[in-house]
């Protein structure tokens, strides 16, 4: 099939690779390219390189909506739309122009998680299961007939990071798969269950900062889930330090959450939780790198009895 791909991150390379393997891709749509770091250097996006790399034409609209890119978009042949995580929210307009359709990859069992940040809020909740999920897409976020879905374990170590690394790949072959039914006509769609859902919001950094006084189960998943990126994080005095890696401790009543019970220049150092404790073991400060907390503790001073806020 002739297929006009959408998508900006990470996430969506892997599928786009394994478009290209299989189908007629004709076209990329991306978000603009944006300037980051000190000097402000515009930032080519994950999939504008896959698809440069591949000599297929690219476009970046400011609004898809544009009337005059919607116009360029009736211009390219295309049997089918595939969306991962674009950016941008299709028009009425826009997802009746192809003939088979838009088809999303997305990163949830649904109906659970729809929104932004699906694999961040699996693990922040605690989860066990999570998966992709290929559906045909509506005007309504993330509420289309679904085509099929793919379970995926959450190992307990998981992180955001990691568990990003095993969904993307199984999206692809979840989409090719999906594709394969739709071109055939064997497609057997189901409804959502509206009573089923629940939204998974974008994350902020200001949602990162860990409050003590939850459990150490709670507090270890919101350090999985923000991790590498935003990152939970803590106070120590007026410093902000990031925590990436947290290890739950039993035996521990005494104490307040939030209070630095004991330090361990080869560990690490143990905080106080609203029913036990976790032992901090990989920390950021401003102006430094990520590192073992063992390695930052040989050079800097964490005392115990502080209280992180």
């Amino acid at each position: 099939m002739k297929v006009l791909f959408m998508g900006t991150p990470d996430f969506a390379v892997p599928v786009l690779e394994e478009l290209i393997k299989k189908h007629d891709v004709v076209a990329v749509v991306s978000q603009p390219d944006k300037p980051k770091g000190r000097g402000k250097k515009l930032q080519t996006t994950p999939v504008k390189v896959v698809a440069v790399e591949n000599n297929i034409p690219v476009y970046q609209p400011e609004r898809i909506k544009n009337e005059e890119f919607v116009e360029i978009l009736k211009g390219i042949e295309a049997d089918v739309y595939v969306v991962v995580a674009y950016g941008q929210i299709l028009s009425q307009e826009i997802l009746d122009i192809p003939k088979y359709g838009c088809i999303n990859v997305h990163g949830s069992l649904l109906p659970k998680y729809r929104g932004a940040a699906p694999i961040q809020w699996a693990i922040i909740n605690g989860e066990e299961k999570t998966g992709v999920t290929i559906m045909y897409m509506v005007k309504a976020l993330d509420s289309g007939d679904m085509i099929l879905k793919k379970e995926i374990d959450i190992d307990p170590e998981d992180t955001y990071e990691t568990l990003h690394d095993k969904m993307a790949p199984a999206g692809a072959k979840a989409l090719i798969e999906a594709l394969d039914l739709i071109e055939n006509g064997n497609v057997s769609a189901e409804k959502q269950d509206e009573s089923r859902t629940c939204y998974a919001s974008m994350i902020t950094r200001e949602m990162g900062l860990i409050d003590w006084s939850k459990s150490s189960k709670e507090i270890k998943n919101k350090v999985r889930g923000f991790n590498p990126v935003p990152a939970a994080y803590t106070n120590y005095d007026d410093e902000v330090i990031k925590i990436f890696n947290v290890e739950i401790l039993n035996g521990y009543t005494e104490g307040e959450s939030g209070e630095i019970l004991e330090t361990d220049k080869k560990k690490g150092f143990v905080v106080k939780t609203g029913d036990g404790a976790v032992l901090v073991k990989e920390i950021q400060v401003k102006g430094g790198k990520r590192m073992n907390c063992a390695d930052y503790m040989r050079g800097h001073s964490i005392e115990k009895g502080k209280i992180l806020k």
